[in-house]
């Protein structure tokens, strides 16, 4: 079952970081996106980190299947343990509200699929990146961002 968001209004995330990515499965950034996305969930989640992934038609209608489909193709082709969202409009007036709260504290609003942003725990978007900057170039900020929050974590103790 795919997790839906349970407030409509603002976005409620977990004190955790996390990776949000508009997605697609018929992309032609799908398959190194996944593979990248995929492990560094392996590797730094899920205690401190997620990957949330919200799969969109918008761009290029590259999301077309159902929901259900959507996730099985994820799962089955590229073992994806993140959460999957059900499918949402990203940008205009039924952008979905955590992509609209994305956009206006990031500034930056997707023109195409897998637009990452990264959140910190405290809800603050702290870079957003289009589909060209890889996974593995924005990895050191991811891992930077989580090692501080285990610090923390730590401290809380």
């Amino acid at each position: 079952m795919l997790n839906k968001l349970s407030h409509p209004g603002a976005p409620t995330l977990p004190p955790d970081v996390s990776l949000v990515v508009n997605v697609a499965s018929e992309c032609g950034f799908t398959d190194q996106h996944y593979r990248a996305l995929q492990q560094l969930q392996r590797d730094l989640g899920p205690h401190h980190f997620n990957v949330l992934a919200f799969p969109c038609n918008q761009f290029g209608q590259q999301e077309p299947d159902s929901n259900k489909e959507i996730e099985s193709f994820a799962r089955r082709t590229y073992g994806v343990s993140f959460p999957m969202f059900s499918k949402v409009a990203v940008t205009g007036t039924g952008a979905h509200p955590a992509f609209k709260y994305l956009i206006q504290t990031s500034g930056k609003e997707p023109t195409w699929n897998f637009w990452k942003y990264l959140v910190a725990p405290d809800g603050k978007v702290v870079g957003a990146w289009d589909p060209t900057v890889s996974v593995e170039e924005i990895r050191p900020q991811i891992t930077a961002l989580v090692r501080k929050l285990i610090l923390k974590k730590r401290e809380d103790l």
